[in-house]
């Protein structure tokens, strides 16, 4: 399951989304994301989830390294819809399994369950992309210059861009490395996935303590190795690559104002589109 987790991993290639502009595609997830939030029904939710498969196909990503991303947050999807389901109890009843406790379940937790599954996913789909055809040193340019003009108030931009960046590139190492010392530990003998779940977290606490110990370590060399090269983070500091908006990028940011545009319609002024909604609830 370790192995499973994706995020901050970089997929190098060629493809349409690669080629597009840190900057842009750091615009273009904020803008998605809130776009996901602002849905009020299926017809922009669906269309939303639909444009975000057709980026990961435009990304030739894997479809198998996308599903190992979703892998990890199968229990919260279902824990979610879940809930929804359970303190949801508008439309027609269904099902009443426990009606002695009240319980029962409606058209309307199904749906709101189904809706909120979709959006949790959709977020994770197109989100993920950002750092599967993004680099780190990109990400970071990206970061910076997005930020630049917090230094009007004397917020020191390339220290936070920076931070973000390493964090973001040490996720997979630190996956490897839990799962480095979870396998160490259990060539030891050491039981970690069967018991009580008291017992399973106690015996998490021989992997935590070695990967403390070496997260330390590594921050401190990459901290060595970045004073041994002069890195200051001062605003002086040149780049290999300069930043510039393309016609790709227009492109992108005008099939992203159309989806908006569709989204706020169906969302806030198409009223046909919501009685529909509220008829099938």
């Amino acid at each position: 399951m370790i192995k499973d987790i994706t995020l901050g991993q970089f997929f190098p290639g060629s493809s349409f989304i690669h080629k597009l502009d840190p900057r842009a595609k750091i615009v273009i997830t904020l803008c998605f994301i809130v776009a996901l939030f602002l849905c009020k029904n299926f017809f922009s939710l669906g269309l939303l989830f639909v444009s975000a498969l057709v980026a990961i196909a435009l990304s030739k990503i894997s479809f198998k390294v996308i599903l190992k991303g979703l892998k990890m947050i199968v229990i919260l999807v279902v824990f979610t819809g879940i809930l929804q389901i359970v303190y949801n109890d508008e439309g027609t009843v269904l099902w009443k399994p426990f009606e002695q406790f009240g319980f029962q379940i409606t058209t309307g937790g199904v749906f709101s369950a189904v809706f909120i599954i979709v959006r949790i996913i959709a977020l994770i789909l197109f989100s993920s992309l950002l750092t599967y055809t993004t680099s780190p040193t990109a990400l970071a340019d990206a970061i910076e210059r997005l930020l630049s003009p917090l230094k009007i108030f004397k917020v020191n931009v390339n220290s936070l861009s920076m931070m973000m960046t390493i964090a973001l590139r040490f996720i997979p190492t630190l996956i490897e490395e839990i799962d480095i010392i979870m396998s160490a530990q259990k060539a030891r003998g050491a039981d970690l996935e069967t018991g009580t779940l008291t017992q399973r977290a106690k015996a998490l606490v021989p992997v935590f303590i070695p990967l403390i110990v070496s997260s330390f370590r590594r921050a401190y060399e990459l901290a060595f190795a970045m004073e041994c090269r002069c890195y200051t983070g001062d605003n002086k500091r040149t780049r290999m690559k300069e930043m510039k908006l393309g016609i790709r990028d227009y492109i992108a940011f005008g099939v992203l104002l159309l989806l908006v545009a569709v989204v706020v319609y169906t969302s806030f002024f198409n009223t046909f589109s919501f009685f529909i909604f509220q008829q099938v609830i």
